[in-house]
């Protein structure tokens, strides 16, 4: 075992006592021996000399004698031999699906404010629309932006491809029960105040992507674009004057 000092075993002697020798008394020469200098010792613990590299052979006893006997790291946990690796089959799709639809929730807004905003994504690639609620400054955008994310990431799932993932429709319907309060009014006079609460509803597909969309943009205005007015020579006389026309 290192340590800063190796102590010898005391040596015992038995010497007669120089005036009464026999007494029997019994002295005990310990006399320790620093076999180890502790500088040196210290100077050899931090000595920059290149470590000795251990065999795998070494590693993989050493690792087997802690797990024997229980003082195995979390991270140095040696799996039986002879059990296959387990493939990880979570995330992988089995059947793919060609859209996705989602909803909010019913909440307390008129269906003719919240269908401004369905026409707003309607069309878009959904990192666009999402990015459209983001800078919204309409109150409702929050709950949009939240429930295209989620729409988004269960579309992942489903198998759809996120690059080419689109907000395909939208649409919004009015909440089953809608509030109604009496509102009274002046000389005997009330009316019936409706709270209206409506819910928006969007379905994701595949569709053309954000490149795909500016070089079709691309090509049908350079297809507008007619020539400058220059005459064809080649095209053919019908029915050509027997004379000058002048």
């Amino acid at each position: 075992m290192q340590g800063l000092r190796s102590v010898t075993p005391l040596r015992r002697v038995l010497q007669p006592h120089q005036i009464a020798s026999s007494s029997g008394t019994r002295f005990w020469d310990g006399r320790r021996h620093a076999s180890l200098n502790p500088i040196d010792w210290f100077r050899q613990q931090i000595n920059s000399a290149p470590r000795q590299k251990k065999s795998e052979k070494e590693i993989d006893a050493a690792k087997q004698k802690q797990a024997e006997q229980g003082n195995l790291g979390v991270f140095d946990t040696v799996a039986p031999e002879g059990e296959a690796a387990r493939k990880d089959n979570s995330m992988i799709v089995k059947n793919k699906s060609d859209h996705h639809k989602y909803s909010t929730a019913n909440f307390k807004i008129s269906h003719r404010k919240l269908n401004k905003l369905g026409r707003q994504i309607s069309g878009k690639p959904i990192d666009s629309a999402i990015l459209q609620m983001t800078f919204s400054e309409k109150r409702a955008s929050n709950r949009i932006k939240s429930m295209l994310v989620v729409a988004k990431s269960h579309a992942i799932l489903k198998g759809i491809d996120a690059s080419k993932m689109i907000v395909a429709e939208s649409w919004v319907t009015k909440g089953p029960r809608q509030q109604k309060r009496l509102e009274i009014k002046g000389r005997a006079r009330h009316g019936i105040r409706v709270h209206p609460d409506s819910r928006m509803s969007v379905v994701l597909k595949e569709g053309k992507t954000r490149q795909e969309l500016l070089e079709k943009e691309r090509a049908r205005k350079l297809g507008r674009i007619r020539s400058s007015g220059l005459v064809r020579e080649d095209k053919p006389l019908r029915n050509p004057p027997s004379q000058w026309a002048w």
